[in-house]
């Protein structure tokens, strides 16, 4: 009998092989299984098998099986080994991640509080507070959990616990978790024989009446908790008339609803622009013969692009196969999952992380039996379990929210390429301003390129004027936040019945706090960054690890409390908008107004779409990709925000929002008109998307790269190191940089620092840094494979953290 080969969720980069349960039973590929790891149960993932052989190892035995049908497709195995593989992770957490949280099994620790322990404890407590930070949860809540049990146990404090147990003060069991998240079932009714319902008591009556009235409405299903609200008092009723036979108590699997509230309708245009036409002449045919092909579709903004996916998607589910759509963030889920339900109803399922884990597991299961034929989602959504892929759409394919920054680091746009080419499918990328890369994948043939230089019905792309903010006159030696251009043109277009759309990407009311006696900003302790004051919320809160602390500090430097806010973000924009325009009704949308409830925000998304709200300030979240007819005005406050950053991307990057931001004005009947204010008129990226005018962004981005051999002329792989103490962090890199360097290879790879991160300290852990970078990929990767195989000492003992990021999106 063969062996099964198992990807544990371990830092392990191949996997292990087990033998089948002693019954026989063989779990097929895709299932979740239990198995030992040295004295740990972990899960594991079957992908595959492998015939006995002798060895002079005992191969153990699964434990358990852990679901009784497949979880992904066998198919998608070679999809997981090529993204463990190329960005150097372990094919289990590779494979972990892909699946919906909540579903890992482990054994840990159980640290719990005797009663004898309470006293000695209590006084340890007292004479050293901060000796044993978990000490004062142990003693409150009389045991720790699975999680920080474990941390505990890993750290310096083992030896304490043990002495702490054999004295009698606590105890240390182990134990195996227990996954998050499962099916939810209810309980329903079906009725058997009425025949028999005589002699029923008065609650008896009661409720086979209330089944009686269920039943005639048509329902597939009958509730247990929909008869109750109609009769409260039925429970025991149902019990007794289910042990007379008159009724039928079972269990039914229960979808628990992502999308809430029926999504927006959008009706099938009767007629295709010709550009349109021309386009899906060139998709169709590939996606009816089963061939690979990659298009990029570069398409200015309200030439139609979603139409085209929606026609591709027909093509594709008429041939019975599935379709995945991935969009950069949930706010454009949210707008491109409205055209295709109203398109394609309850085939379509979402993937993101705005689901909960419940929501997201019943999702998963449609896809993974066929119900759902077509996924919607951000980047997650790409590892989708369809069985018969035909067809991938990435739309706004540039953005960089397709790459995650944390663990498997990966970017959902290449995995798209690459699952769409195992799979013999099309993949569609879409945007108006395309990546410089992928601009350049088409150029040389990679990609084929088609072009939408038009909007729908002719419209004018909108007309942009550029405010040199170095000319505006100074209120006490800051010009105001809104230009006289752009102060004018918002009160006339109010006046005009018309809507305005304020961008600014800083959240927030004030982006800095700072001393005014000694010059001292505000910063988070955990992080090297300033604290941003949040007026409405009354604290000051760092965006990168959450900390938050009342909004009147005093200096930690000269403890002086006159302190005051410099800088400005939307909260502030919006504050300004409602002293302009005091009869305006202004909303704002950022990660603040929207992270609470996905209701919340829907409502603003509908209240700019029904003209209830006449003025929309906000962040990147309404930069992209929706669709506001009636927004004829476009301001961007600042548009300097990243051209400064220590980033070769930073002026491709501006481009692109102030690309995608103008394009918000004048999708409709009326034309639009968009005002820039910045310091840098004369940037290219400013100028070029004033012009609308991508070919010169990439032509001069090109020519830069092509001098410092970047991306598109060079891969990276950047490795980073972390770790509280920052002159073991230096070491560490200093010592991985230098035997680096001794690597002898057969093609030449430069290497670049180590250096600090631009952010030097965040979450409590300092930060250095080096760059690999080369024109020969195998070369490349086999020297991060080195590096990562062949840590230096302090990485191997933990007290460092070194991960690799291959493709670095993100420098900072």
């Amino acid at each position: 009998m063969d062996n099964l080969l198992i990807a544990v969720a371990a830092p392990l980069f191949e996997p292990l092989t087990y033998k089948v349960q002693v019954d026989g039973t063989i779990p097929p590929v895709g299932v979740r299984v239990l198995v030992s790891l040295g004295r740990r149960r972990v899960t594991g993932y079957v992908i595959g098998t492998t015939p006995p052989r002798d060895t002079t190892y005992k191969i153990k035995p699964i434990l358990d099986i852990l679901d009784k049908e497949p979880l992904f497709h066998a198919n998608m195995v070679p999809f997981f080994t090529w993204a463990a593989d190329y960005y150097q992770y372990p094919i289990g957490e590779v494979i972990k991640g892909a699946l919906p949280g909540g579903l890992t099994i482990s054994s840990g620790r159980i640290i719990t509080l005797t009663p004898t322990g309470v006293a000695p404890l209590s006084e340890v407590l007292t004479t050293a507070p901060q000796k044993y930070p978990w000490l004062a949860t142990l003693l409150e809540k009389q045991k720790l959990t699975m999680a920080m049990s474990q941390k505990v146990w890993l750290s310096k404090d083992r030896r304490t616990l043990l002495k702490w147990q054999d004295l009698g003060h606590l105890t240390i069991t182990e134990t195996t978790s227990k996954p998050q998240v499962s099916i939810k079932e209810e309980t329903c009714i079906r009725l058997m024989c009425q025949n028999d319902a005589n002699n029923l008591k008065k609650s008896e009556i009661k409720t086979l009446a209330a089944v009686t009235q269920l039943k005639n409405k048509g329902l597939s299903e009958i509730s247990q908790r929909e008869v109750l609200k109609l009769y409260p008092n039925g429970r025991a009723a149902l019990r007794e008339l289910a042990d007379r036979g008159i009724i039928e108590l079972y269990q039914h699997i229960v979808h628990r609803d992502p999308l809430g509230d029926q999504p927006v309708f959008y009706p099938k245009p009767e007629q295709l622009s010709a550009e349109q036409e021309q386009v899906l002449g060139a998709i169709n045919p590939k996606i009816t013969s089963h061939e690979y092909e990659s298009f990029l579709l570069h398409g200015v903004t309200g030439s139609g692009k979603t139409e085209v996916y929606l026609r591709a998607a027909e093509t594709a589910l008429a041939q019975k196969r599935g379709v995945i759509v991935l969009v950069p963030e949930i706010a454009l889920a949210t707008q491109i999952e409205a055209h295709f339900h109203s398109r394609f109803g309850g085939q379509i399922a979402l993937i993101h992380s705005g689901l909960s884990q419940g929501e997201k597991f019943d999702q998963w299961r449609r896809i993974a039996c066929g119900e759902a034929t077509i996924v919607i989602g951000a980047r997650s959504a790409i590892f989708a379990p369809i069985a018969n892929l035909g067809l991938v759409i990435v739309d706004e394919e540039h953005d960089s929210a397709y790459k995650q920054e944390d663990n498997f680091r990966y970017h959902a746009r290449d995995l798209a390429i690459v699952r769409a080419r195992q799979q013999q499918g099309v993949i569609i990328l879409g945007s108006a301003t395309p990546a410089v890369t992928s601009f350049y994948n088409g150029y040389k043939g990679k990609f084929t390129t088609l072009t939408m230089g038009k909007r729908v019905a002719d419209r004018r792309l909108p007309a942009v004027t550029v405010v040199d903010l170095k000319r505006i006159p100074t209120l006490s030696g800051q010009p105001p936040l809104f230009s006289p251009e752009l102060r004018q043109a918002l009160i006339e277009n109010f006046a005009a019945g018309n809507q305005s759309l304020i961008f600014l990407n800083r959240r927030g009311y004030a982006s800095l706090m700072l001393c005014l006696d000694c010059g001292t900003s505000v910063n988070c302790p955990h992080c090297e960054v300033s604290l941003t004051l949040h007026k409405k919320d009354n604290n000051l809160s760092c965006h990168y690890c959450g900390f938050t602390m009342h909004a009147k500090p005093i200096c930690a430097q000269c403890n002086s409390a006159n302190v005051h806010e410099c800088g400005f973000g939307t909260e502030r924009i919006e504050q300004e908008l409602q002293l302009i325009l005091p009869k305006a009704n202004v909303a704002r949308l950022d990660r603040d107004t929207s992270s609470g409830s996905r209701k919340n925000f829907i409502k603003i998304l509908q209240g700019v779409r029904d003209q209830s709200i006449d003025v929309l300030v906000g962040t990147q979240m309404i930069a992209k990709g929706h669709h506001f007819p009636h927004v004829t005005l476009v301001g961007v406050i600042w548009a300097d925000t990243g051209l400064s950053l220590p980033d070769y991307k930073a002026g491709e990057r501006t481009f692109q929002l102030m690309s995608q931001v103008t394009g918000r004005a004048g999708r409709g009947e009326k034309p639009g008109r968009v005002i820039i204010q910045t310091y840098q008129p004369h940037h290219y990226a400013i100028t070029a998307a004033s012009e609308h005018d991508y070919l010169s962004l990439y032509d001069r981005e090109i020519s830069l790269r092509d001098g410092l051999s970047y991306p598109p002329f060079s891969r990276l792989i950047n490795i980073k190191f972390s770790g509280e103490e920052e002159q073991l962090v230096r070491q560490a890199a200093l010592e991985s940089c230098r035997i680096s360097r001794q690597i002898k290879l057969s093609q030449p790879v430069d290497i670049l620092g180590p250096a600090q991160s631009p952010i030097p300290r965040l979450r409590k852990r300092f930060r250095y840094q080096f760059l690999l970078k080369s024109n020969h990929l195998p070369t490349l990767s086999q020297l991060a494979r080195t590096i990562r195989e062949n840590p230096p000492p302090l990485v191997r003992s933990g007290k460092v953290r070194m991960t690799l990021d291959v493709d670095p999106d993100n420098m900072i």
